[in-house]
């Protein structure tokens, strides 16, 4: 199969789930796209090195949360600029067709749940989005992050 051509049915399958999953960890519908083009910059280059030990699923989750963290790496005042950029009352992420999660959005205790991921460690925010956003089972969560499942069950719960 052509690399193309795998590369197409890769970005076709995975690329509203890989984009949902870094809009959550960035909040930021712009950023959001640019990491998701730099996950499949890091796809393309490194295709040929996928060895299949991981489902493709959870080898695309890892490159993504990995950028992201390149991301905040990059950016010191993370957390700082999510608090003064992302307006709650404002609603920023604009489609043709809602996201589900953006329809949850406008519930107060969805608003309060989100919001809440602010106050979250990069790890336990990765497990929230991936096991309660992204329906990732917990062997994909620990696979992505390279933990353990217990570990997944109880991340470290000081933020």
């Amino acid at each position: 199969m052509k690399v193309d051509s795998v590369f197409h049915e890769l970005y076709e399958k995975f690329h509203q789930d890989l984009f949902q999953f870094l809009f959550y960890m960035v909040k930021n519908r712009e950023t959001a796209e640019d990491l998701v083009q730099e996950v499949y910059i890091r796809v393309f280059k490194s295709h040929d090195r996928f060895e299949g030990k991981s489902s493709t699923r959870t080898w695309l989750y890892s490159i993504a949360r990995n950028t992201a963290i390149d991301h905040f790496r990059k950016h010191k005042s993370w957390k700082q600029r999510l608090l003064e950029n992302f307006d709650w009352d404002r609603q920023q992420v604009q489609d043709d067709k809602p996201l589900p999660e953006e329809i949850a959005l406008q519930n107060d205790q969805a608003k309060w749940i989100y919001r809440s991921l602010d106050l979250c460690s990069v790890d336990q925010r990765s497990v929230i989005i991936m096991r309660y956003i992204q329906s990732l089972s917990i062997a994909e969560t620990a696979q992505v992050l390279g933990w353990s499942e217990s570990k997944v069950k109880r991340p470290s719960t000081v933020p």
